[in-house]
């Protein structure tokens, strides 16, 4: 179990060591009054203790996503462990402890309205409809999944089930964030913890060690780990989904010495319970080809149930049923919630957006959709979802590269991992079956020529920022 132990260890000393780096790199000010005090409106604005915020965020940013996609993931097998280190604590943990610390910094703005102060406009007016459909189509998915189960556990049909979900999602997304959000997340997010730290200590006292990774296990899938395996485990890894959560609680923070306990804090609790589930995946079912069985057989939901109640009893069993459930639910209404902050950051340029009415409003327009993709097959669409996320994330890492550029601070902090990205993304697209289905070789030639071209422009913004702060400094001496 050396590379499970191992990895554990260097994310609790990924979140020691590197967060502070990343933070001194940001530079944090606590005499900065934050948003939730200067533009207080005890509806979004609201003061919140960090603790508070750090578990609103995990469970923003993770539902089900660490569990289900750890448990897909580990069919890679412990090459996985490696891909959720790596990824936690230097690209999904700096992606949002920025994505968060600017919106913070510029007055609890969306990602969108980030995105395009640092990218440009033309940027910006493609990544909100991006992030729209990417919130839209989170909240119809994580909310199919609970209303089926639902339907099968009581009287209640799909329709009354899904009905229910989306009241709450209402009230969720239009009462203050401080009423339900703030109260009922902290009991949830504890629940999501114990049920992770339960299974993994279940796991130290099973039959089948959890595997270590050595050169006969490091590729026991026919399909390649590159790019797949960074597409497959985003939650737990990086998630674009993540850089649209982080502005609900930013404007809530009460200092900016909050923010590396609140966001790369949550990202590494959620590489921890991502490394458990994954490591379940892998040792419960008697390694990848008995773990491909049972997701063949029942998909993600029957590895989990019959993880959990093997392993932890009837107390399992409640808690997955708890988990399959409510863990979504957490995730779709701040995915609305997230939905009609951006919409209204938007129309506020050409109106007057104040008013219970005209939030009801914008809040519907974004539900509705929602609504109706639940009830449908939208499989195809879905598809699209894993890379769309992965866009959006690389996105959010360009935006913090051009931030540090321009404010003359350690880029490649986020630049180095901006390039990974790219380069993951541009692969995916044309080897994956719903992009263009090319061959790998070519796929990889081609998503490599592409990320050379972004590197050639990554270096040009570097010398240009670096003449352009030359200029200044002369200015300022002359």
């Amino acid at each position: 179990m050396i590379t499970f132990f191992g990895a554990l260890l260097l994310l609790i000393a990924g979140y020691a060591v590197y967060s502070k780096f990343v933070e001194r790199v940001f530079v944090i000010d606590d005499n900065n009054r934050t948003p939730a005090y200067t533009k207080r409106d005890n509806f979004d604005f609201v003061p919140m203790n960090w603790w508070r915020g750090n578990l609103i965020q995990l469970l923003n940013i993770a539902g089900l996503g660490p569990i289900y996609g750890a448990v897909m993931g580990a069919l890679y097998g412990p090459v996985a462990f490696i891909w959720i280190v790596i990824g936690t604590i230097f690209a999904g943990a700096v992606h949002d402890y920025f994505s968060g610390m600017l919106s913070m910094r510029h007055g609890g703005a969306q990602y969108p309205s980030i995105v395009g102060r640092y990218l440009g406009n033309t940027v910006k007016s493609l990544i909100t409809v991006v992030s729209l459909v990417l919130s839209v189509l989170v909240a119809a998915a994580f909310t199919a999944g609970p209303a089926q189960l639902i339907a099968q556990l009581t009287p209640l049909s799909f329709t009354v089930a899904l009905l229910i979900i989306f009241g709450y999602f209402l009230l969720a997304t239009l009462l203050p964030i401080n009423r339900i959000i703030g109260k009922i997340y902290p009991l949830l997010g504890g629940i999501l913890l114990f049920m992770a730290v339960a299974i993994g200590v279940s796991l130290l006292f099973q039959d089948n060690p959890i595997p270590n990774l050595t050169l006969a296990n490091m590729h026991p899938q026919e399909l390649p780990i590159w790019p797949l395996l960074m597409v497959t485990i985003s939650c737990g890894a990086i998630s674009g989904f993540h850089c649209t959560q982080s502005p609900i609680v930013a404007c809530t923070m009460k200092r900016e010495s909050h923010g590396r306990k609140i966001f790369y804090g949550a990202m590494v609790i959620e590489g921890v319970i991502a490394l458990i589930w994954a490591a379940a995946g892998m040792t419960f079912f008697n390694g990848t080809g008995g773990l491909q069985e049972a997701l063949a057989q029942g998909g993600p939901s029957y590895v989990v149930n019959e993880i959990s109640i093997s392993l932890l009893g009837t107390l399992g069993g409640i808690l997955a049923i708890l988990g399959v459930i409510i863990l979504p639910i957490t995730t779709g209404d701040t995915a609305l919630r997230s939905s009609r902050m951006i919409l209204t950051e938007g129309l506020s340029k050409f109106f007057n957006m104040d008013g219970k009415v005209k939030v009801l409003i914008v809040t519907l327009s974004v539900a509705a959709p929602a609504l109706f993709l639940a009830t449908i097959d939208y499989t195809f669409l879905w598809r699209y979802v894993g890379w769309t996320n992965q866009v959006v994330a690389t996105v959010m890492l360009w935006t913090a590269t051009m931030y540090l550029l321009k404010n003359q601070k350690l880029h490649w902090i986020c630049g180095v991992p901006a390039m990974f990205m790219t380069g993951v993304v541009c692969t995916y697209i044309f080897y994956a079956p719903e992009g263009l289905h090319l061959s790998y070789g070519l796929s990889v030639i081609i998503g490599f020529s592409l990320t050379a071209v972004v590197l050639g422009w990554y270096v040009r913004q570097i010398f240009l920022h670096r003449n352009a702060n030359q200029a200044k400094g002369a200015n300022k001496a002359a």
